[in-house]
This record gives structure tokens, C-alpha cells and sequence, in this order.
């Protein structure tokens, strides 16, 4: 263990100090299954014209980039600064890809803004009967919903927050952290307070959707593992996970006014 990270430890001083292009090729290599474990964690839910082969060459250019601009010397963990980077790539291939219809979303901004509404209403986590009488549809037309949508879910993560500054637009939590060279006060205090919101509205979600969020968010399970833990199908891990974004997403688009801009 010790001589593979004295290797990689030699690599990134050859290609940082010495610009040594073959060093960071190998590098590259190196890293390159960390790609792939983002990769297949995202493709979890995906329509089928998504492909994994895709996923994984968007997530190669992220893994470029975080290389690139990577320092050593400020003792982060080079994983640990990359895995946001390639999952930001892979989300951005797929953004404009746009491998979402029109309609899909539509939809999924409407489950959004009936979570929102409905639990600002009663100061509670709403049921899904109470979601299908507010939307005038039936509680088997609501799960056939929430399935469809649990692809785009999968990016909601990272499109959570309101942007103050870009009228009904979004920001990434990771466009929240660009500071490439020094720490920054104001956004340290800006990205604090909307984590302090974000863990709010995820204590207050259901006990089964907080479980998967935790599981598949801070412990990086896949949705099988998930199934395993929680004794449920796939299928249904993936309506929770749907649910709990939907409901994040509504609560905090009610919540701008807390945030700092």
C-alpha cells in the first residue's frame, strides 16, 4: 500500500514540478476506476438511451480538469477534490445532451411545486394520496409519475440550490466552492449556511426517504446495496429517492429568503 502511494505521490511531483506529459497520462490511468465508480453510481435509474460508455467519457474530462488544476500541497485528498468535479462533468455532458423531453420535466416541476406547497401548508411531510388529490389524479397516475421522473431526480442533488442573482435559475452546491487558490470568507460562509438549510429539510423528510438520501449520498451505496440494507426492490428505493428530491427541492425553493445571496 505505502509503495503505491509513494508512486503516485512520485507521479504528481513529475507532472506539477516537471510537466512531464507521460506522468500524467499515467495519472489519468491511475484514477480512471474512480470515473467509473461515479459513472455507475449516476447510470443508476437512467432511460436506456443513456448510455454508461457515455457517462464514463464525460467523466474522463472532469477527471482532466480536477489533474490539472490539483495542488498537492494543500493536503486534500486528491479523490476527495476530484469525485465533485467528475460527477459536475458528467451532469454538465448530460445537460447538453438534453436526454430529457420537455414534458418529463414539466412534470417533474410539477410533483416540485406540490411537495412545496402542500408541506409549507400543513408544516408536515405530505402523503401521496394528499399529493394525487392536489394534483386531480389518481395514487396509481402519482407512482407512475414519480417513476418517470426518478432519472432526472438522480441529478437533483446538484441542482438544489435557488440562485439569488439569476432570477428563477439554479446553482450548483459545487459552483457554490470555486476558489482555486485561497480560502474565501464569504463564500465559506455562504456555502455553511445552505448546508445548514439542506441538512434542515433532510431531517424532516420521511424516516425511509432520509435512510436512502443518507445511504446513497454520504455512505455511496448503489441502489441494489440499498435494496439489501432496506429489505425493499430497486424499484422502490428509486420512488423513495425520487419522493425525497422532490420534496427537497420544493421545500427549498421556499427557503430562498434564508439564503445568503
Amino acid at each position: 500500500m505505502a509503495a503505491v502511494a509513494d508512486d503516485r505521490e512520485r507521479l504528481w511531483t513529475l507532472y506539477k514540478k516537471g510537466k512531464d506529459l507521460k506522468a500524467r497520462e499515467e495519472l489519468i490511468l491511475t484514477y480512471a476506476s474512480l470515473v467509473k465508480y461515479i459513472a455507475g453510481r449516476l447510470a443508476m435509474g437512467m432511460p436506456p438511451n443513456v448510455e454508461l460508455d457515455d457517462l464514463i467519457s464525460y467523466g474522463i474530462f472532469g477527471l482532466i480538469d480536477a489533474i490539472e488544476k490539483f495542488d498537492p500541497g494543500r493536503g486534500v485528498k486528491f479523490e476527495t477534490y476530484a469525485i465533485a468535479r467528475i460527477k459536475g462533468a458528467i451532469l454538465d455532458g448530460l445537460r447538453a445532451f438534453d436526454w430529457a423531453p420537455h414534458s418529463l420535466r414539466l412534470k417533474a416541476r410539477d410533483l416540485e411545486r406540490a411537495y412545496g406547497d402542500l408541506e409549507a401548508k400543513f408544516g408536515r411531510s405530505v402523503t401521496d394520496d394528499e399529493v394525487a388529490e392536489h394534483l386531480g389524479i389518481s395514487l396509481d397516475q402519482l407512482q407512475n409519475r414519480l417513476a418517470e421522473v426518478s432519472s432526472l431526480a438522480l441529478l437533483s442533488l446538484d441542482d438544489l440550490w435557488p440562485n439569488e442573482g439569476a432570477g428563477d435559475g439554479l446553482v450548483r452546491p459545487l459552483d457554490t466552492l470555486v476558489d482555486e487558490n485561497s480560502p474565501n470568507p464569504e463564500t465559506f460562509v455562504v456555502f455553511e449556511e445552505k448546508k445548514a438549510v439542506l441538512a434542515e429539510a433532510i431531517d424532516k423528510l420521511p424516516e425511509k426517504e432520509r435512510l436512502v438520501v443518507a445511504l446513497f449520498y454520504y455512505e455511496g451505496l448503489t441502489a441494489k446495496e440499498i435494496s439489501q440494507v432496506m429489505d425493499l426492490s430497486q424499484s422502490r428505493i428509486s420512488q423513495l429517492h425520487s419522493k425525497a428530491i422532490l420534496r427537497l427541492r420544493g421545500r427549498l425553493s421556499r427557503l430562498k429568503g434564508r439564503l445568503v445571496s
